[in-house]
């Protein structure tokens, strides 16, 4: 009987030992991610869909972008709280 290959096979990719994993943010090397995320952090947080659609709805109606709407919104959080406006 001939045995099946697997696709990790067929795609000459070896298969990974999970238990090797120290942390699982040592695998994303500096040097892989653009500059612009270089030496930065991911805030995210779990919303109702609507929240997505709105913020995405106002970022192509102001042709800006999610990610500058959460920057302003960080920076007035920050005001707001006596902080300063560092996002």
């Amino acid at each position: 009987m001939v045995k099946k290959s697997t696709l990790a096979a067929a795609l000459h990719v070896p298969t990974r030992d999970p238990s090797s994993d120290t942390d699982a943010h040592a695998q994303h090397s500096p040097s892989l991610q653009p500059p612009s995320r270089q030496g930065k952090k991911t805030i995210a947080g779990h919303f109702d869909p609507a929240v997505s659609r709105q913020l995405r709805e106002i970022a192509l109606q102001e042709d800006s972008s999610v990610q500058e709407l959460l920057r302003e919104a960080l920076n007035d959080l920050f005001l707001k709280r006596g902080r300063p406006p560092i996002a």
